[in-house]
């Protein structure tokens, strides 16, 4: 029987951390993108007010798994602050700290009701967003090389499970988004409301079918990689292969259901549009179902990782 001493905490603060990084990194994109009359402006707001709550929801989990809420030790998380040095604890520490503070501040540019390209936080709000975009790929990479930092763990120590982690955080963030989007749209009559909408959901869709792309190429690369090194990576690595103890999960809730179904369906969507120029017209069912299926994928992503490393044999046993 293997011990597990990381749980469902820090498997929900690597999804949470990372759906806010990539949320964040999407909403920058678009905003700097767009230019001062932005057709996706309403993307950009509903990436920057989603992108600091799961951070700072998955920090404080984080700091629960760490046992700083027992009785008697309320503020023993604060001793991360006290070093500073290039261990991945420390850098980690403030860098999300940064990060909650920033994307704070960016998504209180957007908070007001008149909240619009041009208003009288526009300048302010684009000069965060150069900064949003590389720390929210910082974040997003982080959440890899914090485990890939430990050689002990043949299952983690891939330099590929970094952009793994990065395509999954940026498509989970594209996926929050798309869902925020078509929860909080209403019918209007206005035939220019309709026409940014159905293109901001073109935008997101397709952004997202690429994203998932690249997803399953990383994947392919990770399975490569363990399979030509020879010794404890391989050995790792064949417990999400055919007959290891989580390849269903593995193979199932991450590939696909939440890689390869949403691809198709993001494909049968978009081709229309691409190929043929037609509109971009997607059912309210498709609306939901699809984001929450990719949504359901990268929290599995990291629940297979952080238990297959920890369940297989470190180096040297």
């Amino acid at each position: 029987m293997h011990e597990l001493n990381w749980g469902l905490p820090v498997v929900a603060y690597l999804f949470l951390a990372g759906l806010g990084a990539g949320a964040l990194t999407v909403s920058a994109s678009v905003l700097l993108r767009g230019g001062p009359t932005s057709t996706h402006f309403d993307v950009a707001r509903y990436g920057a007010l989603i992108a600091p709550i799961p951070v700072a929801l998955g920090c404080g989990l984080l700091v629960f798994e760490l046992g700083s809420f027992q009785v008697g030790h309320w503020f023993r998380w604060l001793n991360l602050y006290k070093v500073i040095n290039l261990s991945p604890m420390s850098v980690g520490t403030w860098l999300l700290t940064f990060f909650i503070g920033v994307s704070a501040l960016y998504g209180y540019t957007f908070l007001s009701r008149d909240a619009a390209p041009g208003d009288k936080y526009d300048g302010l709000r684009r000069k965060i967003a150069w900064l949003g975009v590389p720390l929210g790929i910082g974040v997003a990479v982080y959440t890899g090389v914090l485990l890939g930092a430990m050689p002990a763990r043949p299952f983690w120590n891939s330099p590929i499970l970094a952009m793994l982690f990065l395509l999954s955080a940026i498509s989970t963030g594209v996926a929050a988004i798309l869902l925020t989007h078509a929860i909080m749209h209403r019918k209007n009559e206005d035939a220019e409301v309709e026409r940014r909408y159905r293109e901001s959901g073109y935008l997101l869709t397709a952004s997202d079918t690429l994203l998932i792309g690249l997803e399953l190429g990383t994947i392919f690369l990770f399975l490569m990689y363990a399979h030509l090194t020879i010794g404890n990576v391989k050995a790792a690595v064949s417990v999400i292969l055919s007959g290891g103890a989580l390849a269903s999960l593995f193979w199932f809730w991450v590939v696909l259901l939440g890689l390869v179904i949403p691809a198709l369906i993001e494909l049968y969507l978009i081709v229309p549009r691409l190929i043929y120029y037609r509109e971009f017209v997607v059912h309210r069912s498709f609306e939901i179902v699809v984001p929450a299926a990719v949504l359901v994928g990268g929290f599995m992503l990291r629940y297979v990782v952080v238990i297959a490393g920890q369940i297989t044999h470190p180096v040297g046993l």
